[in-house]
């Protein structure tokens, strides 16, 4: 059974996604993908809590990935996390170098990250 900590990050993920949709509508294509890559980042925190991995720093994302990797193998989760890892350095990027179009498909994947990680938590 999934504890507090775990269904608050899971739901933390979901709620993410929907705001990264959101911001994609709007045009805040910086707000889009940090919110993309939150959550990512909190269904991995979940999966991590769950299976009582570390996770205490922004490598520790990559880390949770690979573990679920392994456990699962499924291969698109190692080129999901670089997705992910992605849509975290768009906001180093200024606005004239972001692909509105890119960054749906992004938030897409992510979505796909999040349905395969979800198992993880329960």
């Amino acid at each position: 059974m999934a504890t507090a900590i775990v269904a608050d990050h899971r739901k933390q993920a979901w709620d993410f996604l929907a705001e990264s949709k959101q911001f994609l509508v709007a045009g805040d294509l910086h707000q889009a993908s940090e919110k993309g890559w939150g959550a990512a980042a909190h269904m991995a925190k979940a999966v991590a809590e769950n299976k009582g991995w570390p996770y205490d720093s922004h490598p520790g994302f990559s880390e949770v990935i690979n573990h679920a990797w392994a456990e699962t193998g499924n291969d698109d989760i190692r080129r999901l996390r670089g997705v992910a890892n992605d849509l975290h350095g768009n906001y180093y990027k200024r606005k004239m170098h972001l692909d509105a179009s890119v960054i749906q498909r992004d938030i897409e994947d992510v979505e796909t990250l999040l349905h395969i990680l979800a198992p993880l938590t329960e």
